[in-house]
């Protein structure tokens, strides 16, 4: 059974920086695209960043580009997010999950971490 824990969250003040980490167990982890998402408050959950099996691929919405960085240790099952610059508007909780070559979620989540960024 795919397991995904995400850890890291917490508040920070606008400008700051916040690392946040997802533990992956029950699959071939170097086999999965993976993906953060966020859900903001009121709004639906949208992918913010993914990275290919090997990482030699990323992608990244607009509104977080130069911002954010998503990595992944293959032998750590983890796969992260550090996340500079943070805005206001980047207040939502933070979700790993499985994705589509074309980034696109298959469903599989975690429980989410609250990041919140005061103004």
């Amino acid at each position: 059974q795919v397991e995904l824990v995400e850890s890291g969250g917490g508040l920070v003040q606008a400008g700051g920086s916040l690392r946040v980490s997802c533990a992956a167990s029950g699959l071939i982890f170097s086999r999965f695209y993976m993906g953060w998402f966020r859900r903001p408050p009121g709004k639906e959950r949208a992918i913010v960043a993914g990275i290919s099996p090997d990482g030699s691929d990323t992608y990244y919405v607009d509104s977080v580009k130069g911002r954010f960085t998503i990595s992944r240790d293959n032998a750590r099952n983890t796969v992260y997010l550090q996340m500079n610059s943070l805005k206001p508007e980047d207040t939502a909780v933070y979700y790993c999950g499985l994705t589509t070559k074309a980034w696109g979620s298959v469903g599989r989540w975690g429980q989410g971490t609250q990041v919140t960024v005061s103004a």
